[in-house]
C-alpha cells in the first residue's frame, strides 16, 4: 500500500489525466443544443450525475461567499454546506445580498442557506455557524471539495495548512482540492490548489500587502488625519485602559469606545471624519469590498469548481488574476511552488541572529519574516518551553526567558519547535548564532 503522500500526489496526477479525457468527449460531441450533451464518463455518469453526488464545502458566508452560494446552487451542485464564524452586521446589506435588514445579528451561514434553501428547493444546503478550527478532521473528510470566499488571511492560511495535513496523513481519502477566491477593492484573484501538488497559498504569501502602519511619534504627538486618531485610541489608549483586555475588532462595544475616544483626540486638532466604519476598518484592515469584483471572482471560482467536478475541462493551473481598477484586465499564469515553504517544502527554516539577542527579540525576528508572518508564535526547543502565549499560567511561568538572551536558553544550531494560532502545524526553525557577536 502507498505511503499517504505518495497516494495524494497520485491523485493530483489522475485528476491531470482525467480532465484531459474530458475534454477529448467534448470535442467528439455533435449536439445541437447544450441541453443534449451527454459527457458520459468510463463509468457511465454525466456531468449531472457528478455534480449531484459531489459534496461541496464553502469557507465564507461574506460578500464573497453570498455570491459562490448562489451561484454552486444555481450550477447544478446538490450537497453544499456553508461555514462562518460571523454574524450580519448592518453594513453587510450594500453587497451581501442574500441578506436582509431583519437579518442583521443573525450568524450568516444560517440566513445564507436558508435563502438559498427557498430558491433553489432541490439543493441541500446545510450551514455551520462556527470556526473552521472548530472543526474535526471527519468533516473535513468527507468533502469533494472545498471553496475559500473568506477576507482573511489567517484563516486562508489555516486552511491550507490543515488541508495539506489531511493529504499527507490520509492519503487519497484526504486529498481535497481547494478553489480560493480573494478580493481587495477592484483587484481579486482565484487560485487551484492541489495538495502535493504544485504551489498552496502559503507560497504566494509575499503577495500580499502587509498592513498598514504609522509611526507612533505621529499618533502620540501631530496627528493630521482621522486614521491617526483611530490609531492612538486602539494602540496606545485602549491598552492603558483596559491592560488586561484583547481588543476586539468584532466587537461593537469595543468599537464604539474606540469611536468615542478617537472623536474626542480628532476634535482637539480640528480633524473630521472618525465614524464606526472607518474605525472597524482601520483596526481590522478591512479593504472597501466591490460587489462587482466579488460577482467575478466568485464566478471564476464556481467555474473551476465545476470543472474539477465534471472534468468537462482542463481546471486553472493554477492562479488568475483580475483587476477592476483602470479598465477590465485579467491574467493566469501557473504560480511556482516554493521549495522554501513552510506547508508545502520543507517546512523547516534556518535563521542566524547574534547570540546576545534576546528571545523577546527572536520572537519579534520571526513574527516579521516575510515567508511566515507569524502573530502569536509559542517556542520550544527539545523538551524545554522557551515561551508560550497561552494558557495565562504558562505565560507567566515563560514570561522571564524573554528579557534573557537566547544563548543562555539553548545552544547554536538548535532546533526550536514554533507553533502559531494561523497554522494547524507546528514549524521547525534552526537558530544558527552569528560568529562574529558570540562574545
Amino acid at each position: 500500500m502507498a505511503p499517504p503522500a505518495i497516494a495524494a500526489e497520485t491523485a493530483s496526477s489522475l485528476l491531470q489525466e482525467q480532465c484531459i479525457t474530458g475534454v477529448d468527449r467534448y470535442l467528439k460531441l455533435n449536439a445541437a443544443h447544450v441541453e443534449n450533451f451527454e459527457l458520459v464518463d468510463e463509468t457511465g455518469k454525466t456531468p449531472q450525475d457528478l455534480l449531484s453526488e459531489a459534496k461541496i464545502l464553502v469557507i465564507g458566508a461574506g460578500g464573497l461567499g453570498c455570491e459562490i452560494l448562489k451561484n454552486l446552487a444555481m450550477s447544478g451542485f446538490k450537497d453544499i454546506h456553508v461555514i462562518d464564524m460571523d454574524t450580519i452586521d448592518i453594513s453587510n446589506l450594500n453587497r451581501q445580498f442574500l441578506f436582509r435588514k431583519r437579518d442583521v445579528g443573525r450568524p450568516k451561514a444560517e440566513v445564507a442557506a436558508e435563502f438559498m434553501r427557498h430558491r433553489a428547493p432541490d439543493v441541500n444546503i446545510t450551514a455551520h455557524y462556527k470556526r473552521i478550527q472548530d472543526m474535526s478532521e471527519e468533516f473535513y473528510l468527507g468533502f469533494t471539495l472545498i471553496v475559500c470566499g473568506l477576507d482573511s488571511i489567517d484563516a486562508r492560511r489555516w486552511i491550507n495548512a490543515f488541508v495539506f495535513s489531511l493529504a499527507e496523513n490520509h492519503g487519497l481519502e484526504g486529498f481535497k482540492p481547494i478553489v480560493d477566491g480573494g478580493t481587495e477593492g477592484f483587484k481579486g484573484n482565484v487560485r487551484v490548489i492541489l495538495p502535493m501538488q504544485g504551489a498552496c497559498f502559503e507560497c504566494g504569501l509575499d503577495l500580499f500587502s502587509p498592513k498598514t502602519t504609522y509611526p507612533i511619534c505621529t499618533i502620540a504627538n501631530t496627528p493630521r488625519i482621522p486614521e491617526h486618531c483611530i490609531e492612538w485610541a486602539s494602540v496606545l489608549e485602549w491598552p492603558r485602559v483596559f491592560p488586561d483586555k484583547k481588543l476586539d475588532g468584532d466587537d461593537p462595544d469595543h468599537i464604539n469606545w474606540l469611536v468615542e475616544q478617537a472623536t474626542a483626540r480628532a476634535e482637539q486638532f480640528s480633524i473630521t471624519g472618525i465614524n464606526y466604519s472607518l474605525t472597524q476598518g482601520v483596526v481590522k484592515n478591512i479593504i472597501p469590498a466591490i460587489a462587482s469584483t466579488n460577482a467575478i471572482i466568485a464566478a471564476e471560482c464556481t467555474n473551476e469548481a465545476l470543472k474539477l467536478v465534471t472534468l468537462c475541462n482542463p481546471y486553472l493551473d493554477n492562479y488568475m488574476f483580475y483587476s477592476g481598477d483602470e479598465g477590465i484586465h485579467s491574467y493566469s499564469f501557473s504560480y511556482v511552488q516554493n521549495a522554501k515553504c513552510m506547508v508545502c517544502g520543507h517546512k523547516h527554516k534556518a535563521v542566524e541572529v547574534p547570540a546576545t539577542m534576546t528571545l523577546e527579540e527572536l520572537i519579534e525576528s520571526i513574527k516579521d519574516d516575510p515567508s511566515l508572518q507569524l502573530k502569536a508564535p509559542s517556542l520550544t526547543v527539545g523538551e524545554t518551553s522557551l515561551y508560550f502565549q497561552k494558557p495565562k499560567g504558562l505565560e507567566e511561568r515563560t514570561r522571564p526567558n524573554l528579557k534573557k538572551t537566547i544563548r543562555d536558553l539553548f545552544e547554536s544550531g538548535s532546533t526550536l519547535t514554533v507553533t502559531d494560532p494561523v497554522l494547524p502545524t507546528s514549524l521547525q526553525v534552526t537558530v544558527n548564532f552569528s560568529t562574529d557577536t558570540t562574545a
